[in-house]
């Protein structure tokens, strides 16, 4: 038996979830409280994603990264994978707060926390441009859809003023288009700058996954059982199951095929927990999406690497 897809996938998925395991330990250990995680996490969000994402655009080679086809392809998954939930879970789920955060939790993936550490183990951290190049269209995407539903399941009303500028206020969407502009200008960073931005930039990954791990909070699942296990299902099974298998299917390989598995089959995003607490949505059914999506997607992130490893499409 051929088990170089288990080891492949063992060093895609492992040191991923080492990090968040250093990351459980602080928290057992009571290190860092509450407010001192959050403090950390803002720091990481406002400023490292700022310069990993401006560092990536601003190094990256414009004619390899621009994949229209891979574009195109994760827009239209993205917008099914939305548009389907949307219309079926109002129809079983009563609940406006549980309704809004459910969508969420199904669309919304940790494409940057997770995916991006996974591609980069796959295939080096030299090789991930196509996958950066990806956050600054699928991020702005979460953002608009998330401001979106969550608005409408609370009976508020959409701005599109508002959405734009939560859009731009999002610090890998800055850091992604002020690493353009310099690119594109040509506006020259000398080396004594570019080193501790390359060095922020290897570090800002192993970060927010230590950050993540601290911050986890294991609250009752008692009052949402049925609505936890629809949302764990569809983001680590149906979701994935689909949108590759049709990615396989069009001739998806190598780096353009994990970027797709990073996007479509990594578990909920950390941000949309923030944003239902925030949103008057159901804080308590978004954070344990994301808890448990995040704990079963070791078993299922490293099942769809090997899946895929025996077709011969990684």
């Amino acid at each position: 038996m051929d088990f170089s897809g288990f080891q492949i996938a063992f060093q895609a998925v492992a040191p991923v979830f080492v990090l968040i395991g250093i990351g459980l330990v602080i928290r057992a250990r009571h290190l860092l409280t509450d407010e001192e995680l959050k403090r950390v996490n803002g720091m990481v969000f406002q400023i490292f994603f700022f310069i990993m994402l401006f560092y990536s655009t601003y190094t990256t080679n414009i004619r390899q990264t621009f994949q229209p086809r891979l574009i195109a392809f994760a827009l239209c998954s993205l917008a099914v994978i939305y548009i389907v939930p949307f219309l079926l879970v109002p129809r079983f789920e009563p609940s406006d707060k549980r309704r809004g955060a459910m969508i969420q939790a199904i669309y919304r993936s940790n494409f940057v926390l997770l995916g991006i550490p996974l591609i980069a183990n796959l295939f080096g951290e030299e090789n991930i441009a196509v996958t950066t190049m990806m956050v600054a269209v699928v991020v702005p995407i979460y953002n608009v859809l998330g401001v979106m539903t969550l608005e409408i399941f609370r009976g508020g009303k959409v701005a599109p003023l508002t959405l734009m500028r939560n859009v731009f206020k999002n610090p890998m969407i800055q850091g992604a288009i002020v690493g353009a502009l310099f690119l594109i200008i040509g506006i020259p960073v000398p080396e004594i700058v570019m080193k501790p931005l390359r060095q922020v930039t290897a570090a800002t990954s192993p970060i927010a996954l230590i950050i993540l791990g601290a911050s986890f909070h294991l609250g009752s699942t008692a009052t949402h059982m049925k609505q936890l296990v629809t949302c764990v299902v569809s983001r680590l099974i149906i979701i994935p199951g689909v949108v590759l298998s049709s990615a396989a299917l069009l001739g998806f390989r190598g780096v353009e095929f994990a970027t797709l598995i990073g996007i479509f089959a990594s578990p909920c995003a950390v941000a949309g927990f923030a944003m239902a607490q925030q949103m008057d949505s159901d804080a308590e059914l978004a954070g344990n999406c994301v808890v448990f999506t995040t704990a079963f997607s070791c078993l299922t992130l490293f099942g769809w690497i090997v899946l895929f490893h025996t077709l011969d499409v990684l």
